[in-house]
């Protein structure tokens, strides 16, 4: 699948930190179950890339992604574990040449019009917006429309209910990640049920606008 692709698999991307890889099936289904066939689960953890595997390998239907991806060898970790693509808080030349030589798609993280360059040179037109209410938010999104109109983007960092349709009016939006819906303290209680009824909590809120 292209950036683009992706990106349109659901309006909501969740972002995840799994501290146990055994939590990893159960959350795939809770977030199935409440419309959501996208993840992103978070490197930052020594879960991240077992949980990647489990659900690569018994999910199928379950689109997988890694987030925080920072340097080439968590990319070649990814994609080993069975990420079909990958998500960074950052871009590098390290990361797109990683992308090119793995063949897998590669969603950078940029927050300022220098590094939005930076991606749009090199061909990566659908780019993580991070942080994106620090770097300015809707603001900044309806400021980049204008240099940058090829330019598509997964705004990330301080999104909630309160402000993801905000984010998700504006053309060069795509879809939105968030936190909110799989909640630390859910996952370690194993209140899964809790996870699908935010999600589909989200897309009520979502399809009232």
């Amino acid at each position: 699948m292209n950036a683009k692709e992706i990106m349109q698999i659901s309006p909501i991307v969740p972002v995840i930190a799994l501290e146990d890889a055994q939590d990893a099936l159960r959350l795939a289904d809770a977030l199935l179950e409440g419309g959501i066939s996208l993840m992103e689960i978070t490197l930052r953890t020594h879960a991240g890339l077992a949980s990647i595997e489990a659900i690569a390998k018994s999910l199928p239907q379950m689109n997988i992604g890694a987030g925080t991806v920072v340097n080439a060898l968590t990319f070649q970790q990814a994609v080993d574990h069975g990420a079909q693509f990958v998500f960074s808080p950052g871009i590098s030349i390290e990361l797109m040449e990683s992308s090119v030589r793995l063949n897998t798609t590669l969603i950078p993280g940029v927050a300022t019009a220098s590094e939005v360059m930076m991606a749009q040179n090199n061909g990566f037109h659908h780019c993580k917006l991070f942080p994106a209410t620090v770097a300015g938010g809707v603001e900044a999104l309806k400021a980049f429309s204008g240099p940058f109109d090829s330019m598509f983007f997964c705004p990330t960092g301080g999104i909630g209910l309160i402000n993801v349709n905000d984010f998700l009016s504006l053309k060069n939006v795509l879809c939105v990640g968030g936190s909110w819906i799989v909640p630390k303290e859910a996952i370690a209680d194993k209140n899964f049920s809790r996870i699908t009824k935010l999600c589909k909590e989200a897309f009520e809120k979502i399809n009232s606008k």
